[in-house]
């Protein structure tokens, strides 16, 4: 395969009335493509999306904006591998406010491993009030947990019983 960083990238560009596309295929068959719409909030794109590895750099293009789609995005909703925003899905998603993914934090975290300052909901869990296997918190309903008001297979303390008591009754479908 030839060396595309030292010659001339000629991409297909597609100008939409929303965005722009930027397109390329490798003599391999791998894939590179962008969009960025037209449309902007505070100098960022209201939507980037990215995929594959740019042509000319050889590198994955970080997606940026309001809503940021790619392998690595960074937005107010980013969705990707690795993702940062305020609302963040993905295997690594660092949310300010949600996160949703393998690894998560946020406000409110769910994920298989959930770091939230609110709640947090997965297999291991850590924050104020926590819904998992193994969880760590002020409030905590977990088969082991450890913290302040705790339910789980060792007892239920009367505080955390009054917490979740709601929401374990709307989980089993009774009204009362």
């Amino acid at each position: 395969m030839k060396n595309m960083l030292l010659q001339d990238v000629e991409y297909r560009v597609d100008d939409t009335p929303r965005g722009q596309w930027r397109r390329f295929a490798y003599p391999t068959g791998e894939y590179f493509e962008e969009y960025t719409s037209h449309a902007k909030v505070a100098g960022w794109p209201l939507v980037h999306f990215t995929r594959g590895r740019c042509p000319e750099t050889g590198r994955r293009i970080v997606a940026k904006g309001i809503i940021a789609v790619g392998r690595v995005a960074v937005g107010g909703l980013a969705i990707g591998q690795a993702s940062f925003g305020l609302l963040a899905i993905g295997q690594l998603a660092i949310g300010l406010v949600f996160g949703l993914g393998q690894l998560a934090t946020g406000m409110v975290a769910i994920a298989q491993f959930a770091i939230a300052v609110s709640l947090a909901v997965g297999q291991f869990g850590i924050g104020r009030v926590v819904v998992a296997q193994f969880g760590i918190g002020q409030y905590v309903l977990a088969q082991r947990g450890f913290g302040s008001h705790v339910w789980d297979v060792k007892g239920a303390s009367e505080s955390a019983r009054e917490f979740f008591t709601p929401f374990v009754d709307f989980m089993r479908g009774s009204s009362g």
